[in-house]
């Protein structure tokens, strides 16, 4: 099996997460399999760098001594890629595109579309600046709700912790998903989130409503998925008109009250998938899907995949008995 080259960009302002992490995963598989990766950090002149918390990372040599063209190419973001030195963008519109694979963690996606390496490419970035990569680089194609896309070679991942789902994602695809599992093990993750899971849970991308009737609404709808959750239902326990409910509903919590019942439906689902032995037939009836049907309608609609796939894919492997 030929050694893949990890090579990782370090600036000033960089986050420090967005690097360890990704490097922790890759050195993780290297333990378990030797020989499978020669992980590097370089900065333009070689100098150390800080980080965006303070702490001061110190690279292993410079851009122009970094071995090339590396097989993986790792863009971290952070507060030093908003206004990025020419120097750096020059190096990765030039050398970039030779790489086997160019990841991008959080806001390092800036960094890669300044580069013009994201134009007419999918791609992602954290939640809250998703809307300004779309506006400054209008070629790209925003997603904001993804923890990662890949667009072929091109994968960018959301903020932070994203960027281990994702290095995780590339070592199952080098090594193998038991390999995979180990270093997530290790870390104390789980293999378990795809790529198109959304960036927030439910109670999370909705705002919390301001009125306490809606905000008890929302409550009800998280602890009782099974429940009649149609408007018509709720308006009533909020005594409120239907009309007059969903008018409400959307303005506080900035969804319809179909959507949010729909999301929060979907997670219990894929929680219970995750982490019980229920059937298929249990979970829908009670997620409150009413049929096993409607559920796989629902997986397939929002992730692709059907519940019985996404167990297989999902469901973490217990770790080994220990001897």
């Amino acid at each position: 099996m030929p050694q893949r080259t990890v090579l990782v960009v370090l600036y000033d302002g960089v986050q420090s997460l967005d690097v360890t992490g990704p490097v922790e995963v890759f050195a993780g598989a290297e333990r378990h399999t030797p020989g499978s990766y020669r992980i590097a950090t370089a900065s333009l002149d070689g100098a150390p760098v800080r980080t965006t918390s303070g702490l001061t990372l110190v690279p292993d040599g410079t851009l122009g001594e970094a071995p090339a063209p590396p097989h993986t190419l790792v863009v971290p973001g952070g507060h030093g890629s908003r206004r990025p030195d020419p120097r750096l963008t020059d190096w990765l519109r030039r050398h970039a595109p030779r790489a086997d694979r160019l990841v991008s963690v959080c806001t390092g996606a800036a960094l890669l579309a300044a580069a013009g390496l994201l134009d007419g490419r999918r791609a992602t970035t954290h939640w809250a600046y998703s809307d300004r990569l779309a506006r400054d680089h209008p070629a790209v194609e925003v997603d904001p709700d993804p923890i990662y896309v890949r667009d072929g070679h091109v994968a960018t991942s959301a903020g932070v912790t994203a960027g281990i789902d994702l290095a995780l994602a590339l070592v199952e695809e080098d090594l193998g998903r038991e390999v995979a599992l180990t270093v997530a093990r290790h870390l104390v993750v789980f293999l378990r989130r795809p790529g198109n899971q959304a960036q927030f849970s439910a109670q999370l991308a909705a705002q919390t409503a301001r009125r306490e009737p809606l905000r008890e609404i929302q409550r009800y709808v998280t602890e009782h998925p099974s429940a009649d959750l149609s408007v018509e239902a709720l308006a009533a326990r909020a005594a409120l008109s239907p009309r007059h409910f969903a008018r409400a509903f959307h303005a506080e919590t900035g969804t319809t009250p179909g959507r949010y019942v729909d999301r929060v439906r979907l997670e219990h689902a894929r929680r219970l998938l995750e982490d019980t032995g229920d059937s298929v037939e249990e979970i829908s009836r009670t997620c409150g899907y009413g049929s096993p049907e409607a559920m796989r309608r629902a997986f397939v609609r929002t992730l692709g995949s059907s519940p019985a796939e996404y167990r297989r894919r999902f469901r973490p492997v217990p770790a080994p008995a220990r001897p």
